[in-house]
């Protein structure tokens, strides 16, 4: 069964070229939260995420909000494997599918066609995957003949309906996004909405961090909050949306316990 099992999990990230003795002072003043302080090296410390505890099942729709900097992008990409963690464990049964940006993996020299099987690879998709589906990529691309042209000759919007294009193609157990994709061109938008919503509706665990309050209702059954790299509450939507309003408040019961 698909399945996300966080356990006691912290990432930190150590600041180098603070070798001055007046620069790390400063650096562990400004500190909020305890968030920053030295290692047995001496070295001045990040604590991005700290002692998470969290399980995601199959069937479950996850939000995660929190001011900036809270670690909600870090723990994103924890359960992704891009940052591994300090501490704790992470386990993952199921395939991953990220979307963090439509930039990545395309290159401006490149073809739309050749663009094509590169954002798949960088995505974790088969050459015969990219294959099978580069004919509907370009079909909804809605480019043509510019898919045999190289990206730095597109409009920003073009190459965004490329990217968005090929990044929703794939069909995940799990979908990870830091804040909703946006496809750029107006006439798009409506197309691009459709197909992100099946995407999202087709993944058997989506988790999800946006600044959007009306996103998370609309898409999320279950939502933590985050500050300072810890799990301050977490239940439904409504709840903690109300919470995040009011600037925050105590721990669940359910968040304390690490439970959904």
């Amino acid at each position: 069964m698909t399945a996300i099992q966080l356990e006691n999990v912290s990432v930190d990230f150590p600041i180098y070229g603070t070798g001055s003795r007046s620069l790390k002072k400063s650096l562990l003043s400004m500190g909020s939260g305890n968030r920053i302080s030295r290692d047995a090296k001496d070295r001045v410390i990040v604590h991005a995420v700290r002692g998470v505890s969290l399980t995601i099942s199959e069937g479950d729709r996850l939000g995660i909000v929190g001011p900036n900097g809270a670690g909600k992008s870090t723990l994103l990409r924890s359960i992704a494997g891009i940052y591994e963690p300090t501490a704790g464990r992470v386990v993952v049964n199921g395939s991953v599918t990220t979307m963090f940006s439509l930039s990545a993996g395309i290159e401006q020299e490149a073809t739309g066609y050749e663009n094509i099987m590169l954002r798949g690879l960088a995505a974790g998709m088969s050459r015969q995957q990219i294959e099978r589906q580069a004919a509907e990529i370009a079909e909804f691309s809605e480019l043509g003949d510019y898919l045999d042209l190289p990206l730095h000759t597109y409009s920003a919007g073009m190459r965004a309906r490329l990217a968005f294009s090929i990044s929703t193609v794939v069909e995940p157990d799990i979908l990870l996004m830091d804040e909703w994709l946006s496809a750029g061109d107006a006439s798009f938008v409506e197309k691009a909405r459709q197909r992100l919503d099946a995407l999202v509706d087709g993944a058997r665990v989506l988790v999800l961090a946006s600044h959007s309050d009306a996103l998370i209702k609309r898409v999320c059954t279950n939502v933590i909050r985050m500050e300072n790299g810890s799990i301050t509450a977490q239940g439904p939507p409504d709840e903690i949306l109300v919470r995040e309003k009011e600037g925050g408040g105590n721990a669940s019961p359910a968040a304390e316990a690490g439970h959904r």
